[in-house]
């Protein structure tokens, strides 16, 4: 790992850790709300410009650009009025897409979203044992995605908003790494060592294939 990878960690790093931090402070009702419900629309507006840059003609990019800018100058009013509906919007959102985008691949003919994650790893053909753990898991992750929404939206309806705040910005990321834990001696307990990969690989493999999947198509 060159000093500008890990320079480049340690920035997203930091930066994740800054917004966590500003999103609990505006999901309690702290701070300016404008600033407040910037910090929370901004994570969206990356996502729908990045969707919008996957468009094959610029003017249906330009024109994307413009009508969101229009919906956001349009909505602001309201926006800094429900900052905590904001961000509960928002992880409510990025837990079912990532549900449905494991679960989906459970279904049908296709391999697992891990199984095929595991065979960019591996050159070898994977065994059954290793098919069906890998599948299990892809399983594991579906169920943790929604079951981490369904307890983020009873939290909302029922909780105090400091109470949910909690659960939903500082604990989701502790959450994700304690699931990741639990896999990985999970992993060790099943698997033999030639069949388990490392965490390291993990991400790589992770990364490769969601970057597969979020390429843009040529443009004209």
């Amino acid at each position: 790992m060159t000093p500008i990878t890990v320079l480049r960690d340690l920035g997203l790093l930091l930066l994740m850790v800054a917004w966590v931090v500003a999103a609990h402070v505006g999901s309690t009702g702290w701070g300016n709300a404008s600033f407040n419900a910037a910090v929370g629309v901004l994570p969206i507006a990356v996502a729908v410009l990045m969707a919008l840059w996957r468009l094959p003609q610029w003017f249906l990019r330009a024109a994307g650009v413009l009508a969101l800018g229009a919906l956001l100058a349009w909505l602001w009013p309201q926006l800094r009025h429900n900052v905590p509906l904001l961000y509960y919007l928002q992880h409510l959102g990025i837990h079912v897409a990532l549900g449905v985008f494991f679960g989906k691949s459970l279904l049908g003919p296709g391999e697992a979203l891990i199984t095929r994650m595991a065979r960019r790893i591996f050159a070898h053909e994977l065994s059954e044992r290793k098919v069906r753990y890998t599948r299990n898991v892809t399983l594991g992750w579906t169920l943790f995605f929604f079951i981490n929404a369904l307890v983020s939206t009873l939290l909302f309806i029922w909780a105090p908003p400091a109470i949910w705040s909690i659960h939903a910005n500082l604990l989701t990321g502790p959450l994700v790494g304690l699931m990741f834990l639990v896999e990985h001696l999970w992993r060790m307990c099943v698997l033999p060592p030639h069949e388990r990969p490392g965490i390291a690989d993990v991400v790589r493999a992770y990364r490769r294939e969601s970057a597969q999947r979020s390429a843009p198509p040529p443009r004209s």
